[in-house]
């Protein structure tokens, strides 16, 4: 008995140690999967010299999105005021021109809703075409001259800015009358004064003020506009509008 227990006992040692091996080379084998650093890499140390090797490529080339590779259409409504009718049905012909042959829109006049209503079509290719269209009919709405409004077609930074003159200082009756006609000055020399210092245009209607112009020019306007609001006297105004004006065409503001 001891002799057959002595043979079990070796038998179950040499069948550890043979399992043992076995899991080890499975370790070994799994690490090489894995994808571990090869010895001959050297470790990187504080101090070692940097080389940067630059990977030239070239960007990639996109074709123009349009409407037919969007798939879709899409529409827009510009409501006209009432004292806009007679303006629209007089030009009506300059202002539909720059939508149907340079943006390929399609443009219609509902006079059930006196609203202005610009579709996309197949023959369309600029996708932003639908929403220069619409700013730019907007603008006309506003009270611009087709002139001034088609500047934002063909120009990429042409905004508009509407404020209240309740919303620079509350006012009242005569206080907002006189506040009014400070902006516009006699005849509207003071609002051509801002508009030709500024490169701007302004449009005074009733208590409401539209300012079209670059970010930077509006900015100007809009602080002058508030400074006649203000109470601001108008030569106050017309010598630091003569300033800005030779500041802007130097470059230098």
């Amino acid at each position: 008995l001891s002799k057959i227990s002595a043979i079990f006992y070796l038998r179950s040692k040499k069948m550890q140690d043979d399992d043992i091996m076995e899991s080890k080379e499975e370790e070994r084998s799994s690490r090489k999967r894995k994808g571990a650093p090869p010895a001959y890499r050297r470790e990187i140390r504080a101090g070692d010299p940097v080389t940067r090797v630059k990977v030239e490529e070239e960007a990639p080339e996109f074709p123009q999105v349009s409407e037919q590779n969007l798939g879709k259409i899409e529409y827009r409504k510009i409501r006209i005021p009432p004292h806009r009718y007679t303006p629209l049905r007089k030009s009506w012909e300059k202002l539909i021109e720059p939508l149907t042959e340079n943006l390929k829109l399609q443009v219609r006049f509902n006079p059930r809703t006196r609203c202005v209503e610009i579709k996309s079509c197949a023959a369309t290719v600029d996708g932003g075409a639908i929403q220069k269209g619409a700013d730019y009919v907007n603008a006309f709405a506003l009270g611009f001259e087709v002139a001034d409004a088609v500047a934002m077609l063909r120009l990429e930074d042409l905004f508009i800015d509407s404020f209240e003159v309740k919303d620079v200082k509350i006012l009242r009756g005569d206080h907002l009358s006189r506040a009014v006609g400070r902006v516009a000055g006699a005849d509207g020399k003071t609002r051509f004064a801002i508009e030709n210092a500024t490169r701007t245009r302004i449009i005074v209607a009733n208590t409401r003020i539209h300012i079209l112009g670059s970010t930077a020019n509006i900015k100007v306007a809009r602080d002058s506009i508030c400074d006649l609001i203000m109470g601001a006297p108008p030569g106050k105004v017309y010598n630091r509008m003569h300033s800005v004006a030779k500041r802007i065409s130097s470059g230098r503001y």
